[in-house]
């Protein structure tokens, strides 16, 4: 993208962030239709033609017209157009599509706007660039560098959007914690954020590759690597596959099997199924009660408003049928029979009263790494919030571990 900034009426479209915004509040839309967007603001002078439009939305896989109405008809929605009036986005008959809207380029396309942090972190925030690369099935990854110093690593986890996460109360601490001293790299995974939401596979080697094109594209060639919730098998798997690359794993609030196949008995089994089944009825109806109930296993110890901000926090970062994917295959997760493979020194962080994922799978891991060793935290949050007196705590071990 050309990195303008460009207003039409009361809009706003930044195409290096691909961010759409109305009276200063940002347009919360897929990133599939700011793409298509951003490519008819930019080429406005001619019609652009729907094969040429197709062929954006594919990058190189088939995508039926139908698929690109779908999108057209989320863009134009998104800017206060329909297909009868065409104020914006007008079809050309047997052509394709013209943005006619009248539209003025504003600037480049500033940085990100940095988190409301003190001292040095401030400063380390200002320097955040959102880019994207390709995975090796070609799905589009989100990815973003912050921060000066040492790399530090963090895969993708449930769940992220790049271009939130900086304020958003659930993450943004982590943000400020993990970037200072250092350069921390990041991402959204594949299905959320602002990577690529509609997928072909969605598998633990995928995520594997996903998290490899990013530390390609960064020019990483060793690097300590920190994985969080389900994004600790992914890092165990990262580490297993290229003990060459990673020079420390730190795991928090991890497990190497997911709840489906770490169940021996059949009463954990029947347990485990009606988890999924709460989950796939919630995620199918978006029923408030049931991602409050969600959030409650996430941070345990916060607020009732704050479980109902998280809530609201992944209506913006995925899709239900998204969300309802990433429960099932997360369930069926393995790394048991490779986390032996890791040879880097590895820090295994986790609350003692873990009420998503229990303490006996940091136990597992510690048991299944050689060069491991577990820090139990006295907290029930799964996610550290920055009022858990754990959070100071882990933050100190990390540092404390990189440093070493």
């Amino acid at each position: 993208m050309d990195g303008a900034v460009y207003l039409f009426g009361q809009y706003e479209l930044d195409t290096d962030r691909r961010r759409l915004s109305h009276d200063g509040q940002q347009v919360r839309v897929e990133p599939q239709a700011v793409d298509l967007l951003c490519h008819l603001v930019r080429h406005r002078d001619r019609v652009v033609p729907t094969p040429e439009l197709i062929d954006l939305m594919g990058r190189g896989r088939t995508v039926s017209e139908a698929a690109l109405a779908t999108c057209l008809r989320t863009a134009r929605q998104a800017i206060g157009d329909t297909g009868a009036r065409q104020d914006l986005i007008r079809t050309v008959r047997r052509r394709g599509y013209q943005f006619v809207g009248q539209a003025t380029v504003a600037s480049a396309a500033p940085s990100a706007a940095p988190v409301a942090v003190s001292g040095t972190a401030a400063t380390e925030a200002d320097h955040e660039v959102i880019r994207f690369c390709r995975s090796v099935d070609g799905t589009r990854i989100a990815y973003a560098t912050t921060g000066d110093g040492p790399p530090l690593v963090k895969t993708a986890n449930w769940m992220t959007h790049l271009d939130l996460d900086r304020t958003t109360p659930m993450w943004a601490h982590w943000f400020d914690g993990l970037t200072r001293g250092r350069q921390l790299i990041r991402y959204d995974e594949r299905g959320c954020g602002l990577s690529e939401w509609e997928l072909a596979g969605f598998t633990l080697d995928d995520l594997v590759d996903d998290l490899d094109s990013v530390v390609g594209a960064v020019g990483l060639d060793s690097f300590p690597l920190l994985g969080v919730s389900q994004g600790g098998a992914v890092a165990v798997a990262y580490a297993a596959r290229h003990p060459e690359r990673v020079s420390r794993l730190v795991l928090t609030a991890a497990y190497a099997r997911g709840q489906l196949i770490r169940a021996r008995s059949d009463a954990e089994r029947d347990a485990a199924e009606v988890d999924l089944n709460i989950a796939r009825a919630g995620w199918r109806s978006q029923d408030s009660s049931f991602l409050r109930y969600f959030a409650s296993q996430f941070l345990a110890d916060s607020t009732p408003t704050e479980w109902d901000a998280f809530a609201a926090y992944q209506r913006q970062t995925t899709s239900p049928a998204n969300g309802l994917r990433f429960i099932e295959e997360f369930a069926r997760i393995d790394v048991s029979h490779i986390a032996h493979r890791v040879t880097c020194p590895t820090l295994i962080i986790h609350s003692r009263d873990d009420a998503r994922v229990p303490v006996s799978q940091a136990l597992e891991l510690a048991a299944l790494i050689p060069d491991s060793r577990l820090i139990l935290l006295e907290s029930r949050n799964h996610l550290f919030t920055a009022a858990d007196p754990a959070w100071p705590t882990f933050l100190s071990h990390l540092d404390t571990f990189l440093a070493d």
